[in-house]
C-alpha cells in the first residue's frame, strides 16, 4: 500500500470542513423532527399570518329624546354623536345643546338626549332643570347649578370625565376632591352617570 503524504496543516483543515458539514447535518435531522409554529407554517406556505382580533364592541343605552330608543353595539372610539344617530337621531322635541355630542362613548354609558323645557317652565330652587343632571355630558356651567358644587368642583368633574372616561356610577364622584360622602348622598338625587 503507498504511503499518504498528509501534512498537518490539511489534516487541520480537512477535519474543519469534516465538522462543518456534520454541524451543518445534524442541524437538519433535529430541524426536519421539530414542529413549526402556524404562524411560521403560514409565512413559509406565503400566506398572511394570523392577525390580532378586532377590539369588541361597546354597548351603549340611548334613552331620550331619540327616535329609537335602545341598545346599541357601537366600535371602539365612537362618540355620542355616532349612538345617536344609530338610535334613528334625535326628535323635534330634542335639546342637543345640553349633551356633548363629541364625547367618546364607552361601555355600558347610557346617553341621554333631553328634550327642551316647555317655555314659561322653571326648575324649582335646588332642582335640577329638566331632570337629573347627567354626569357625562354636563357641561360646567350645568353642574356649577348644583348644591354645593360651585364652578371649581364642576371643572374637577369635567377634567375627571376627560382623563378617566365616561362615569359609570355615581359613586365615583367621590374619587373627586372637594365631594366626599355627605356632597356624594345630597347629590346622588340630582345626578346620573
Amino acid at each position: 500500500m503507498p504511503e499518504l503524504s498528509v501534512s498537518r496543516t490539511n489534516a487541520l483543515a480537512g477535519a474543519a470542513v469534516l465538522l462543518v458539514v456534520l454541524v451543518l447535518a445534524g442541524r437538519f435531522l433535529l430541524g426536519a423532527g421539530a414542529a413549526t409554529s402556524s404562524a411560521d407554517a403560514g409565512v413559509a406556505l406565503g400566506a398572511e399570518p394570523i392577525r390580532a382580533a378586532p377590539a369588541p364592541p361597546v354597548v351603549v343605552h340611548v334613552v331620550g329624546a331619540v327616535q329609537v330608543p335602545g341598545l346599541y353595539r357601537l366600535a371602539r372610539g365612537k362618540r355620542v354623536a355616532d349612538a345617536v344617530s344609530r338610535a334613528g337621531g334625535a326628535t323635534a322635541r330634542a335639546d342637543l345643546a345640553l349633551i356633548n355630542l363629541a364625547a367618546l362613548v364607552s361601555d355600558g354609558q347610557q346617553v341621554v338626549v333631553p328634550a327642551r323645557a316647555p317655555p314659561g317652565t322653571a326648575p324649582a330652587a335646588g332642582e335640577a332643570p329638566g331632570g337629573p343632571v347627567h354626569l357625562n355630558s354636563a357641561t360646567v356651567e350645568q353642574l356649577d347649578t348644583l348644591p354645593g358644587v360651585g364652578p371649581v368642583t364642576a371643572q374637577k368633574i369635567v377634567d375627571y370625565r376627560e382623563k378617566h372616561g365616561a362615569f359609570t356610577s355615581i359613586r365615583e364622584l367621590d374619587a373627586i376632591p372637594g365631594i366626599g360622602p355627605a356632597r356624594l348622598e345630597q347629590l346622588s338625587e340630582l345626578v346620573a352617570p
